[in-house]
């Protein structure tokens, strides 16, 4: 059975994990830890392995991660200590990383593999809402340090195969991240940034879909949105692997003044 695409939300730093006796985040972060905690029910059935790039992550060439991502790279500051030894202990699954990278070469994409760097927490801090018991295998995939979208799109396109393998493919990073700016002040702005992209991603005609999704800097306030653009290049690569199927918006909530949404192909 096929599996969908899908760009999650991964939050901001160990959001919803402050509680050092284990209790729910912060009211504001709840519906999106709620939204987390039911992707793998909502699926047609359990993926055997996910395939996962995160904005945290980038390599002049793609990267395939072919290690278990341990230790975990703590790569967010200032929060409370007990936030640094947080664990999710997967395995990976270098059958699935080495498959990615030939469809990746054989679409004309250079490729490396790395087994030593720790997963970052736009891996495991969704993944340990998603996926708690930390039971199916996750392979990590760099961006490519340049960040050209219709090369990512087209990176995507290349993985697609994989979603009739058991693999959930799923970029994760956030549809709005401007970190100097949060806040009721935002708000109206990012509600139509995030009307603009949601419409662009939701296009019926897959081509059509992609070039808009591909020139998501000339959407309105997109630069406002995304000052750089890491945190919204995994959804390019799920868009690309969505291929000709129906895309949808999954998720949207306002979170420090942001609209945040998350998208689902297929």
């Amino acid at each position: 059975m096929k599996l969908p695409t899908m760009f999650i939300p991964h939050g901001g730093g160990p959001c919803f994990f402050m509680d050092p006796a284990g209790g729910p985040p912060a009211p504001m972060w709840q519906p999106m830890q709620a939204y987390l905690a039911g992707l793998i029910a909502s699926l047609p059935e359990r993926p055997r392995a996910i395939l996962m790039i995160s904005g945290h992550w980038e390599t002049p060439d793609v990267t395939l991660h072919l290690g278990d991502g341990q230790p975990l790279t703590y790569d967010y500051g200032g929060f409370p200590r007990h936030t640094y030894r947080l664990q999710w202990p997967s395995h990976g699954d270098p059958a699935v990383a080495r498959r990615a990278a030939a469809l990746l070469e054989a679409a004309g994409f250079a490729t490396v593999e790395d087994a030593s760097r720790g997963w970052d927490h736009g891996v495991f801090i969704p993944m340990m809402v998603a996926v708690p018991d930390a039971d199916i295998p996750l392979v990590q995939m760099s961006l490519r340090a340049d960040l050209d979208p219709a090369a990512h799109i087209a990176m995507g396109r290349a993985l697609a195969p994989l979603r009739d393998e058991g693999v959930l493919i799923v970029g994760s990073g956030m549809s709005f991240h401007n970190l100097r700016q949060r806040g009721d002040h935002v708000t109206a702005m990012a509600d139509e940034w995030d009307a603009a992209l949601t419409d662009a991603v939701t296009d019926p005609d897959p081509a059509r879909r992609a070039e808009r999704v591909a020139s998501w800097d000339r959407l309105p306030h997109a630069r406002f949105a995304h000052p750089e653009a890491e945190h919204l290049l995994p959804l390019m690569v799920a868009l690309g692997a969505g291929a000709d199927d129906a895309a949808m918006r999954d998720y949207r909530d306002e979170v420090m003044g942001w609209v945040v949404s998350g998208y689902r192909f297929g």
